[in-house]
């Protein structure tokens, strides 16, 4: 029963008992602790509400069956942190400072709600996150870890997970690699933003992106007081001649598989970016997000192993391992170091510890390079089966850019058209896609004699509801 005002004393009392009857009956060394918290929680939630007069100290004691010494603490501690309120010989009152918690914490986290189809790129499947030889990483590490490794690490990193990562991107994605130009860092996306403050410090008040592009990177630079410039492609890379048109000194690059066009950067637009780059006194950053996972050859090296005093290369385990770890890493010339460890450290003080340590075992012993032969293994088949889908279901569709990364750019014939119609479609039909034109930092409109251009992410999707997703999708163009 709530206490009223109108009869506060009878109904407070027997409020009181029935929220702190079971605090009572903790054991006697938490039992002070356990009727506190049972008491602020109810004043808290509301269900104590404020201007409520407590039974006397005496009256609740004899009612849950404790001390009065230990009800009298209880008030005395509430009434200390604002909970209550007391007067002399006026009693012990619910004070008026506190407001009612909200029930629950709401999740924010990105996804496509009840969707019978879900084809939205930038998602690995987290299935295949290998949780045993993580869990077997973190256990040997919580045994070995010297307890000084505990404390605040070095902004850039532990050295042990440096060197590892040296090795790795070195070995597979043909990287000069200095441990100590290394950063790890919270994703890509706080690379970006570590990228942003450091152009912003150096007067460079805009930044070139490729169009279309990632939607993150507006956002990302503006925190940091960089505007973007979205800078067109062609079939080769960022267009040479608007880029030096533009007038910015830096530009955002995908070169091994751009999202999400899914091209490759050509030999010849690389030696051409890196010329601009030394033209101005600039820098190429470099967004190695799926480098990765090429199926039909060998990945084509990174393009800071041309000229890493021109060039800062970021990458991260999102889609290796899972974008939850909230893991990646920054390497930048020897002349942007000392700042953009400098902005590292206080933003953050360093990633946390004990997740660059499992990290570095998992590199050390080979596991990660097991995890992207499975993911690649995966993948590749899912793209295949995609692919086979798609030219099953949408006579004349084309798939373009190379076979790598996550996703594919698929280009439907003008009688699935037009891309609105289409959309409206899917989105009845319970079926998640994505318009190329989604991705734009300038208006596109639809493709050519309105062509249905979309952006098919499928690593998240096992094969089996590939087909069937391709099929809906199918069902519902017709209508």
């Amino acid at each position: 029963m709530r206490p009223t005002r109108s009869n506060p004393g009878a109904g407070a009392a027997s409020a009181a008992w029935e929220l702190l009857l079971p605090a009572a009956s903790a054991p006697a060394r938490t039992r002070g602790r356990s009727l506190q918290a049972a008491l602020r929680e109810a004043v808290r939630s509301g269900r104590l509400a404020p201007g409520t007069r407590l039974p006397s100290s005496r009256d609740l004691a004899a009612d849950l069956g404790v001390s009065r010494g230990l009800v009298t603490e209880a008030y005395e501690q509430l009434t200390a942190e604002g909970y209550l309120r007391s007067g002399r010989g006026a009693g012990t009152w619910v004070g008026a400072a506190v407001r009612a918690a909200r029930p629950r914490a709401h999740d924010l986290a990105p996804r496509s709600p009840g969707a019978r189809a879900d084809f939205v790129p930038g998602t690995p499947d987290l299935a295949l996150f290998p949780r045993t030889a993580w869990a077997a990483a973190q256990r040997a590490v919580l045994a070995e870890l010297p307890h000084r490794e505990l404390g605040y690490p070095d902004p850039r990193g532990l050295p042990r997970l440096r060197t590892a990562l040296a090795e790795l991107l070195a070995r597979r994605r043909g990287v000069v690699a200095d441990p100590e130009r290394i950063v790890v860092v919270s994703g890509v996306a706080q690379a970006t933003a570590l990228l942003g403050f450091a152009l912003h410090a150096r007067g460079m008040r805009s930044v070139g992106v490729e169009d279309p592009g990632s939607p993150q990177h507006d956002a990302l630079y503006a925190a940091a007081g960089v505007t973007v410039v979205p800078l067109p492609l062609d079939d080769e890379g960022v267009a040479p001649e608007p880029l030096r048109a533009s007038g910015v000194r830096a530009v955002v690059t995908t070169p091994a598989h751009q999202f999400p066009t899914g091209i490759a950067c050509s030999a010849r637009r690389r030696a051409e970016l890196l010329d601009w780059a030394r033209s101005v006194d600039g820098i190429v950053l470099e967004d190695d997000y799926d480098g990765d996972f090429r199926y039909d050859r060998a990945p084509v090296g990174a393009l800071q192993g041309l000229d890493p005093d021109h060039v800062a290369y970021t990458g991260s385990v999102s889609k290796s391992l899972a974008p939850g770890l909230r893991l990646g890493w920054l390497l930048v010339p020897e002349s942007w170091t000392e700042e953009v460890v400098e902005r590292k450290r206080t933003m953050d003080l360093g990633h946390p510890a004990l997740d660059q340590a499992v990290f570095a075992r998992f590199l050390e012993r080979g596991d990660y390079d097991r995890q992207l032969r499975r993911c690649q293994r995966a993948y590749r088949e899912r793209r295949d089966t995609l692919v086979a889908a798609l030219d099953a279901r949408f006579p004349g569709a084309e798939v373009s850019g190379i076979a790598a990364g996550l996703h594919v750019i698929a280009a439907l014939p003008q009688r699935y058209g037009p891309e609105e119609r289409f959309l409206t479609r899917m989105a009845e039909a319970g079926v998640a896609v994505r318009p190329l034109s989604a991705y734009g930092h300038t208006p596109t409109g639809p493709g050519p004699a309105g062509e249905v251009r979309l952006v098919l992410g499928y690593a998240h999707v096992p094969p089996a509801r590939i087909a069937e997703g391709v099929r809906l999708m199918a069902q519902a163009a017709a209508g």
